[in-house]
């Protein structure tokens, strides 16, 4: 019986270099929680098109928005373990979907295989170019003094977290107003309507450069080159103020771990290209490679930290 195991698994790793070199041998499906023109799903396309021209196979995208990403969650989740269905999705799925809903169709961490880390964004506290406030010191000594008297605005759960997140570590009451989307909020920001928003770096840089908005913080532990003028959340005494959306690449569970890594190294290979690198950062932030192993953690560690957030703000689904 021993030497019918060991003969067994010496075989199982020799085919295991043959399986992933001849992989994927058709074509592959990225499925993407968030309807075409999304940052995930540009970003997401992008890498199709580079990974279709490595491997030789025809890389589609499949966009299956709506319901906060849990249809496109459960169909990879129910998808063969083959490596041929990849999810491009985000931290929606992954970290805050846990939070907002007491059962779903797929479970983030047992239904999938995590692959690569895609990016990496932080938020930025934005309000109107105007704004009498000068620095987020100034926004928050406004808002202790009038609790309950200034409205946030956010169009994206995400963002709303994040202010939520600036709401308990200032300890300040403001009160949130809903949108679609968050460039439809950002005419009652101008309008005074709204005190402030927590907008992703990558949508605030486009805000900013317009010269409608101005941005107070970035959450996150140092400056970014995209938008250097504004400070990180440590230098104005928010050290606590730190969260970044992020997205990935995940596949179904029980996928093989060579394809696993093979997928992991490719997409390592996009990463590499300046071009391709420098159009990526300028989207969706600046890609960073982790290892499928790295990725696991990261993902397990901010379904924890997001889920504290959306319990201590008590966050409801709208």
């Amino acid at each position: 019986m021993l030497r019918r195991h060991f003969v067994f698994a010496a075989s199982a790793f020799a085919a295991a270099p043959a399986r992933a070199q001849s992989w994927p041998g058709g074509r592959v499906t990225v499925v993407v929680p968030f309807p075409a023109g999304a940052a995930t799903d540009i970003s997401a396309r992008i890498y199709a098109e580079r990974l279709s021209a490595l491997w030789g196979q025809p890389v589609v995208i499949d966009n299956k928005g709506g319901g906060n990403g849990i249809p496109a969650a459960e169909t990879v989740a129910r998808a063969k373990p083959d490596g041929l269905t990849i999810f491009a999705t985000s931290a929606m799925t992954q970290a805050v979907n846990p939070a907002l809903y007491d059962k779903l169709p797929y479970d983030p961490i047992a239904d999938f295989e995590a692959v690569a880390g895609m990016n990496l964004v932080p938020f930025v506290l934005l309000v109107d170019r105007d704004s009498p406030f000068k620095s987020v010191a100034e926004l928050t000594t406004r808002l202790k003094a009038e609790p309950g008297k200034h409205n946030y605005g956010a169009g994206a759960l995400p963002a709303r977290v994040a202010s939520e997140l600036y709401n308990l570590v200032a300890n300040v009451d403001v009160v949130y107003v809903g949108y679609k989307s968050n460039p439809q909020a950002f005419p009652d920001l101008q309008g005074g309507l709204l005190t402030f928003m927590m907008v992703d770096l990558t949508n605030a840089k486009l805000a900013i450069d317009r010269g409608a908005l101005k941005g107070l913080v970035l959450t996150h532990t140092e400056r970014s080159p995209l938008l250097p003028a504004i400070p990180a959340a440590a230098e104005v005494g928010l050290p606590d103020l730190l969260l970044s959306t992020w997205a990935g690449f995940y596949v179904p569970w029980g996928t093989p771990q060579e394809i696993v890594h093979k997928i992991n190294a490719d997409i390592g290979t996009v990463m590499a290209d300046r071009v391709l690198g420098a159009r990526l950062e300028t989207l969706s932030g600046k890609p960073k490679l982790t290892s499928p192993e790295e990725f696991a953690a990261f993902t397990r560690s901010e379904k924890e930290r997001w889920g504290k957030i959306i319990h201590r703000a008590n966050i409801k689904v709208e």
